[in-house]
């Protein structure tokens, strides 16, 4: 049993077992000296320095860590990422520059159906290589926790080749992975013009196969025109469900398509992107608890119209945040800049964007229960953050002020 004291901290943390939605989007507790015992990896206790020094466990810690007076908040949980690929998109960014639209250059052969080339030609431990280098980015951004994708393979082979290197980067770097299997995430230029058929090759084929691979979580859908229409992306989740996979959606990215709606429907853990959710969408999303996951430097990087976050926030949809790091649309794998986008172009005040990304962004993959708070019974996961508030992820704009990173109580970066 191994027993560890953090000292003289400025404590901000999210609490409370539900996603928080509404008004509870911005309550934190605040422990301006504070301190916290961690035993075995796991959050003993947590609360005011005079009141944790009471405790009969502090008599018998092995290590004392003076915070020095700094802002110790969650670590960051990532919920939507494509960082597992082969090779970067760098010149469609020049074409968008150049007025070119995202659907246009997928139509061309370009956006996801490139990286799928680059993927199905590279071995598994080319794409680990390149995946691990941006996980131990991330990690040093502060993310504790990450979700990655597969879906630049589009065939069974590719896919679960995918999902193997996931895997691995959750064995082989401290950072915890939720694999999602995301198959339908662009037609392949062989089923061009018969979306239809390769539903039913993900059906058919796909979905058994990652089921006896034993990797995946969660089943993610494209739903958006020219891509998966509503009905082949209620086919493909409902058979996932089959498989005891969890349920999420690329929703209303481009186009309203009634994603939002079709994730409330289907009970999805998350609807992702909704940049172009309608009034009934974010309704219904309300109604159903499914978590928004808002990705704004996306909408940064298309230069598009940002998600309507505030309205989500005082309709009571719980909102979380996420990069989308991915080599085409949104290559960044910083969550502190993603932190500063939502407070100071979309309107969230700092502790409205803090329940974002931590304990917003574990329930959006299943993990509300594990991380996400400074809590007894979490992960003793947590950022050291220099500056005196969670402000400063917005304030220090252009940086990253995150200092130190502990994974279980242990400093990873």
């Amino acid at each position: 049993m191994i027993i560890k004291f953090f000292r003289n901290a400025r404590i901000y943390t999210p609490e409370g077992k539900p996603p928080s939605r509404g008004a509870d989007q911005g309550t934190l507790r605040i422990f301006k000296r504070g301190a916290m015992l961690v035993q075995d990896g796991n959050i003993e206790a947590v609360g005011t320095e005079e009141e944790l020094l009471a405790n009969a466990l502090v008599k018998k810690v092995d290590e004392e860590i003076d915070c020095e007076g700094c802002c110790l908040v969650p670590g960051f949980v990532d919920p939507h990422t494509h960082m597992c690929f082969a090779a970067r998109r760098e010149e469609e960014f020049s074409m968008r520059l150049a007025g070119a639209a995202y659907l246009d250059i997928l139509k061309k052969g370009g956006g996801i159906l490139s990286s799928v080339r680059h993927v199905r030609g590279a071995s598994e431990q080319e794409i680990f290589e390149r995946t691990r280098t941006l996980a131990l980015s991330a990690l040093s951004f502060g993310t504790t926790t990450v979700e990655m994708k597969s879906g630049y393979g589009l065939d069974t082979e590719s896919e679960l080749k995918m999902l193997s290197v996931i895997r691995r980067i959750g064995r082989e770097t401290p950072l915890r992975v939720v694999p999602t299997f995301m198959g339908a995430h662009a037609i392949p230029e062989v089923f061009k013009g018969n979306g239809d058929g390769y539903v039913d090759l993900m059906i058919g084929e796909m979905l058994p196969a990652v089921a006896e691979q034993g990797v995946a979580r969660f089943c993610d859908v494209f739903c958006e025109e020219g891509v998966f229409s509503p009905e082949q992306t209620r086919k493909v989740l409902v058979e996932a469900r089959k498989y005891g996979l969890g349920l999420k959606i690329h929703a209303d990215e481009v186009h309203d398509t009634g994603g939002a709606a079709l994730a409330a429907e289907l009970g999805a853990v998350s609807a992702e992107h909704l940049l172009a959710a309608s009034d009934e969408g974010i309704e219904a999303l309300a109604a159903s608890g499914t978590v928004a996951v808002l990705l704004p430097a996306t909408a940064y990087s298309l230069r598009k119209p940002y998600a309507r976050a505030r309205t989500m926030i005082e309709k009571g949809v719980p909102v979380a945040l996420a990069t989308d790091c991915n080599p085409g649309s949104s290559f960044t794998e910083s969550m502190p800049f993603v932190f500063g986008l939502a407070v100071l172009v979309m309107g969230l005040t700092v502790e409205e964007a803090l329940v974002a990304t931590t304990k917003n962004s574990a329930h959006a993959i299943g993990l509300g229960a594990e991380c996400g708070t400074i809590e007894p019974g979490k992960n003793a996961d947590f950022l050291l953050l220099d500056g005196e508030t969670p402000a400063v992820l917005a304030y220090h704009a252009g940086v990253s002020p995150v200092k130190s990173v502990f994974k279980k109580g242990e400093r990873v970066a």
